[in-house]
Order: C-alpha cells, then structure tokens, then sequence
C-alpha cells in the first residue's frame, strides 16, 4: 500500500508536492513519517545515492533522485520494491515534463500542488492488482533493485548523517573487499610457491644424499 507521496527539491529541500492517504487511525503516524521525510530532504545532496531504501519500522522510504528533485514514497514493508521504485520513475517523468522548468524558480512550498491529481491516478494503478501481476513488464528500464543502497531512516536521522556519507562508506567497504581478495590471492600465490620451493629444496637433497651416500 502506498501511504505517502512526496517530492521536494534537491537543492534545499523545499516540498513541491505531496499526497497523503487519508486515514484517521493512520493520521498521527503518517504525520510523524511526513516529518521524517521532510528531515531526509534537508540531509540529501548531490552526493547522494540518487536510488536508496531506508527501512521505518514496518514501514519503508523509497526515494530517486532526478535532475535536482527528490521523489519519495512511504509504502507497507511488503509492498514490492520494485513496483516503488516503477512508481517513482513514473511520476518523475511527468512531473519533469509538466513543471521541470520551474522547479529553480519557485520559492513557495507545495507550490505544485495540483500534481497531487495525477499521483492519486498513477498510485491507484499501481496499486491495483493486475499492475502487481505485470510488475515485470513495467520495470524493463528499472535498475537491478539488488544495487539499491538500503539504510534505517532512525539512525539517518539521529545521528545527523547524510546519505553522502553512508554511501562513501559502501564504497570504501567495497574497496576493501576488493583488497582483501588481492591480498588473499597474492598471499595464497607466495603460499603455493613456499611450498613448492621446499619440494625442490627436498628434493635437490635427496638426490644428493643419495649420490653421495652410494658412490
């Protein structure tokens, strides 16, 4: 189920749109997501992952970052990441298509507002059952979602850490795995070689002793 909608500009995090699932038992927590959200947007920059999932509870952010706007949606834990993040690419298109010229220009929050009737479309159709069944179809564009950084949005936000960093340190992580393979290899290489060395030196002795021990 999709929950929560919104879009905001990379730059300085200024809300654009949004659309929110009107639920009453829902309310308080939804509040408290959209809250979240608008934090997330002052932590990202340019630096950013532009694809990234960051786990709430039950609940999960997904976000794609596209020429300089942040697109972001709270869906139910199990509601298929790759159905979010089609959905995404969906409303980044046309949004850039509708207002993309604009964006560095407005200075009002929620200043593309009426965006909010073509989300409430495209999520009803992305919601749907048919469109889950046809997921596959849909995505023939989409990156492998096995690429997507996933992170908690709690400890994002309690620490004061931006996804810039969280991603550098992916990265440094995935160098150093790379060296640790290096390291390993070259060190299993010498090990080898130490080995066969010693059969040789054997061996050289062997055949010495035996020449000297029977002539």
């Amino acid at each position: 189920m999709v929950l929560l909608t919104m879009i905001a500009r990379l730059a300085d995090g200024l809300p654009l749109a949004a659309s929110m699932q009107e639920d009453e038992q829902l309310g308080r927590d939804l509040q408290q997501y959209q809250s979240q959200a608008k934090q997330l947007f002052r932590k990202l920059n340019d630096q950013s992952p532009s694809r990234c999932t960051l786990e709430a509870g039950s609940m999960a952010f997904h976000y794609l970052i596209e020429k300089g706007v942040c697109y972001l949606v709270l869906c139910e834990g199990s509601f298929p990441k790759k159905l979010a993040f089609a959905y995404l690419e969906d409303l980044q298109a046309e949004f850039h298509e509708q207002h993309g010229k604009r964006v560095p220009t407005v200075s009002r929050p929620y200043s593309f507002i009426e965006f909010d009737t073509y989300i409430q479309k495209t999520k009803k159709s992305y919601i749907d059952s048919r469109a889950r069944r046809n997921v596959g179809s849909i995505n023939t564009e989409l990156q492998d979602v096995q690429r997507i950084m996933v992170a908690n949005i709690e400890e994002v936000l309690q620490r004061g850490e931006a996804l810039s960093a969280l991603d550098s340190k992916a990265s440094n992580l995935s160098s150093l795995s790379k060296k640790y393979r290096s390291d390993a290899k070259y060190l299993n290489t010498r090990s080898t070689y130490a080995k066969l060395a010693a059969g040789g030196v054997f061996f050289i002795m062997f055949i010495v002793y035996i020449r000297f021990w029977w002539l």
